[in-house]
């Protein structure tokens, strides 16, 4: 079953939006996730500063 997440103060840095969601255990969870078409790229982190410096510096595989 899917987790169902409700993202607040989503950002676009480029392809990259950085959203902040709370997981199942009530901890806030930053992700990160590309939007460009075969790209694939999502992470999960602890802070903000690290899902923004991620979306800064992804390259997409996929030109």
């Amino acid at each position: 079953m899917p987790l169902n997440r409700r993202f607040r103060s989503v950002t676009r840095i480029g392809p990259v939006q950085v959203g902040t969601a709370n997981d199942g255990r009530g901890r806030e969870k930053h992700t990160a996730a590309c939007t460009a078409p075969r790209c694939g790229f999502s992470a999960d982190y602890d802070s903000r500063a690290a899902a923004e410096l991620a979306a800064h510096t992804h390259r997409c595989p996929v030109r």
